[in-house]
């Protein structure tokens, strides 16, 4: 059921006619804070970062990738300390 449906006209009588809850079904249920659909995933960030096509040496996206997980917040992080800007929005 979606968060427009409404619940089916056909009365149900006998729990055991109840469909089989499977690993599918559970991941593509919608769970409800009472009447109020919870979204699922990751919730959107009050303040968002703007996608940039940036053009760097191959050396030096090399370097930034071999430093793990994280490079691309690292390379935000440097930039903002060598332009002297104040923390995270």
């Amino acid at each position: 059921m979606n968060a427009k449906s409404k619940p089916s006209p056909l009365p149900w009588t006998d729990p055991d006619d109840a469909p089989e809850i499977t690993e599918q079904w559970v991941k593509e249920a919608n769970l409800f804070d009472g009447e109020k659909l919870v979204r699922r995933g990751r919730p959107k960030a009050v303040v968002t970062k703007a996608p940039v096509k940036l053009r760097l040496d191959a050396d030096v996206l090399l370097a930034l990738r071999a430093t793990g997980e994280g490079w691309q917040t690292r390379i935000n992080d440097t930039l903002r300390a060598s332009l002297h800007l104040a923390g995270r929005l």
